[in-house]
């Protein structure tokens, strides 16, 4: 009986944190404000820059495939990443396959500003492409918020509307819960800290990346590459 009790006092504590922290976000818990990003130096971020991004599109012969993952949204729908033309049905058939998917991922809290210096700029450019989409993937491994009482009443919380619905790019704001050591691995992502960000062709295929916070000219590159792209035959 004491364990019990002990571990719905855990489950209250954590519902009272997710209320607090997610009053005005559909974001992943525990992910701050986007003010954060605001007030943040860039020197903070820069901590997370593994990596300069690619300044020229990856040939399709030499690009590496995206790995599969399954993703939900807020309403419980689910749907497997990348989205890509097969000609094997599943989720191609029910969504139309675009030419250009923007993937940021995030790991933990601090990276959500990361990457929204990333897809911000890139939905104000591309807001009015139909071949174009954005998917913000957000992955949680908390034993505890993956348990499915609670994991039904957080994704609960993250059910708002999604912003920019008026526009043709629609930025797919999904979550994905549980291990994903094996995902990591295909892409040989080690540190949690920082966002990763790709730019993948209509058939799943990685043709740019980057890290962290985005400088001026590595979000010139990713725009200029997604055009090249969306020309590709």
């Amino acid at each position: 009986m004491l364990r019990v009790n002990r571990v719905i006092n855990q489950t209250r504590a954590s519902i009272s944190t997710l209320q607090h922290l997610l009053n005005h976000e559909q974001k992943l818990f525990p992910f701050p404000p986007q003010h954060f990003a605001r007030k943040s130096s860039n020197r903070f971020f820069d901590i997370y820059k593994i990596a300069i991004a690619n300044k020229i599109l990856i040939p399709a012969m030499a690009a590496r495939k995206f790995p599969a993952v399954d993703v939900i949204y807020s309403d419980g729908r689910k749907l497997k990443l990348p989205v890509i033309f097969n000609g094997n049905g599943g989720d191609a058939d029910k969504l139309a396959v675009p030419k250009a998917s923007l993937v940021c991922l995030s790991f933990r809290a601090n990276s959500q500003g990361m990457v929204d210096s990333w897809s911000k700029p890139f939905y104000e450019t591309f807001s009015e492409s139909k071949n174009v989409q954005i998917y913000e993937v957000s992955f949680i491994d908390s034993w505890l918020l993956c348990l499915n009482p609670i994991k039904r009443l957080l994704l609960r919380f993250m059910r708002k509307s999604i912003d920019g619905e008026k526009d043709i790019l629609q930025k797919h704001i999904v979550y994905s819960f549980g291990d994903h050591y094996y995902f990591r691995k295909e892409l040989k992502i080690l540190n949690l800290l920082t966002g990763y960000i790709f730019l993948l062709d209509k058939f799943g295929r990685v043709r740019w990346q980057g890290f962290g916070l985005a400088k001026q000219e590595e979000l010139s590159s990713l725009l200029s590459c997604t055009t090249l792209l969306l020309e590709e035959k």
